[in-house]
């Protein structure tokens, strides 16, 4: 096998310098691990350099415990130059080290905030900051959801982040403010047994009901930062999730809940130019045999193969090239750590030795150099609901004796509904009135009955109609109507 000290000594033999990053997709990892090492991370980055990956994502924590202390940053101080002869840009995540960190106390924001603007003037080279950490999960940020079960999750961090880009931008107006870096899933119940968190989309929804309320007309974010991981490490790359979660081949829906919660506001969107950073992303791996003496503890998840991530890595990169709206991704991480417990998605083991997917991804990126292989996609926002649906009895002619009114209807989101019976005057589209009337609401994939209160509809021509409103942005509207009936009167033998 090779291992990493060998790589390190072809790294000090002079391997070359990289050169301006590609045109196209921007490619690398998040990863701490040359932070604190001997040679301030010479060795990392020549790997970085290797495999064709120009960006890496730092971790700086704030601990309230210590508001205006950068904890290692002596350490990130030594590292920055080396990246920068390396040809690699750093991107910092600055996130609070617990999850109730700034929720606990009244002054906790203000103190972050300070701390955002600290880590701005003492690192004045890096330009790209993420403020906080997947705050739709409770591992990052806590409460969820207030006392009622409502979620307050989006609404706080909203705040925070209006507050630290104003400062970051105070600082330095060329700072790349980048929010939100969320999950992809939750689960939306507050009374869940475990994990109690947000999807992307209702996190997404409640920010922009914040920031609306909060009458802002400035930006939030310069970029969007998501973490589209697997919904279960040995899904293909398709496999992907239902609405409300989002994978890599669902990013569509995060940049329709962008426009629910953003469009027409001082936020740009999507279609105004606001770009996509996958700063997360990574497929665990069962360790070989052969490498296991580098790791501890017990594995906590189903991981895939080396063969398939080998696979999905280049194919995922093929896929978001051709994303218009995707800036980056960068690999959760380069290198696996140690604790089985923890993560095990890098291109390169513990011990040191290189993974298949090292060389995939390193010929991929030779290849293509990030560029879109193909077709172009762009995107346009949905003016409807997504997935609506109305399936209405096939009635022709009914007798007046019939009371009982009914038909099945759904959609692939979470919406409300107003339907009716309607009489028909002139042809199927002008109706006199609304003779009964039912309203309520859909939860997404599940159909219900939508059921009329029970009556004789006098003698006459009618239709079912439905309009169906998306619960995330009232202007989203589908309207479903039926062939008209006719109820008539049975004549008396």
């Amino acid at each position: 096998m090779k291992r990493l000290a060998v790589t390190f000594a072809l790294a000090c033999a002079g391997l070359a310098l990289a050169g301006p990053a590609p045109a196209g997709l921007t490619v690398g990892v998040a990863d701490d691990h040359p932070v604190g090492t001997p040679d301030n991370g010479a060795a990392f980055f020549a790997l970085m350099n290797d495999v064709g990956l120009s960006e890496v994502r730092l971790g700086v924590k704030w601990d309230e415990t210590q508001p205006t202390t950068i904890v290692n940053q002596a350490q990130i101080e030594s590292v920055l130059p080396v990246a920068t002869l390396r040809g690699v840009r750093v991107i910092f995540s600055v996130t609070p080290l617990k999850a109730r960190a700034i929720t606990a106390t009244p002054e906790a924001s203000d103190q972050f905030v300070a701390f955002l603007q600290l880590v701005a003037r003492t690192f004045p080279t890096v330009k790209n900051v993420i403020v906080g950490n997947e705050p739709n999960q409770p591992y990052f940020w806590q409460p969820q959801f207030d006392a009622s079960g409502r979620s307050v999750s989006g609404a706080a961090y909203e705040a925070l982040l209006a507050r630290g880009y104003d400062a970051l931008k105070g600082v330095d107006p060329t700072i790349n403010v980048i929010g939100v870096g969320l999950s992809p899933r939750g689960n939306d119940n507050s009374h869940a047994s475990e994990n109690v968190s947000t999807s992307p989309v209702k996190f997404l929804q409640g920010m922009g009901i914040a920031y609306r309320a909060s009458g802002r007309t400035k930006p939030l974010m310069d970029e969007f930062a998501y973490h589209p991981y697997p919904k279960k490490d040995t899904d293909s790359l398709t496999d992907g999730y239902r609405w409300p979660n989002a994978g890599v081949t669902n990013l569509d829906r995060v940049k329709q809940a962008l426009w629910d919660a953003f469009g027409g506001t001082g936020q740009k969107t999507v279609e105004q130019g606001l770009r996509l950073k996958l700063d997360e992303v990574g497929w665990q791996v069962a360790v070989v045999p052969e490498a296991l003496p580098a790791y501890f503890g017990a594995e906590s998840i189903a991981p895939t193969t080396e063969a398939a991530q080998a696979a999905i890595y280049p194919e995922l990169l093929r896929y978001v090239a051709c994303d218009q709206a995707v800036e980056a991704v960068l690999f959760f991480g380069l290198q696996d750590e140690r604790n089985l417990d923890r993560w095990q998605a890098g291109l390169i083991r513990a011990d040191g030795s290189l993974r298949p997917s090292y060389d995939t991804v390193k010929a991929e990126l030779a290849e293509t150099g990030g560029n879109c292989v193909g077709t172009m996609r762009s995107w346009h926002h949905a003016t409807t609901v997504d997935g609506a649906t109305a399936t209405f009895p096939k009635l022709r002619r009914v007798p007046r004796r019939v009371r009982s009114w009914n038909f099945l209807a759904s959609a692939d989101e979470d919406a409300f509904f107003n339907a009716g019976i309607y009489r028909v005057t002139r042809g199927r589209s002008r109706y006199k009135s609304r003779t009964l009337t039912k309203s309520g609401r859909f939860d997404a994939y599940m159909t219900r009955y939508v059921r009329f209160p029970s009556r004789r509809l006098r003698p006459g021509k009618y239709v079912y109609s439905i309009r169906i409103r998306a619960e995330a942005n009232a202007k989203r509207v589908t309207r479903k109507t039926s062939r008209p009936f006719v109820v008539f009167r049975p004549r008396r033998r």
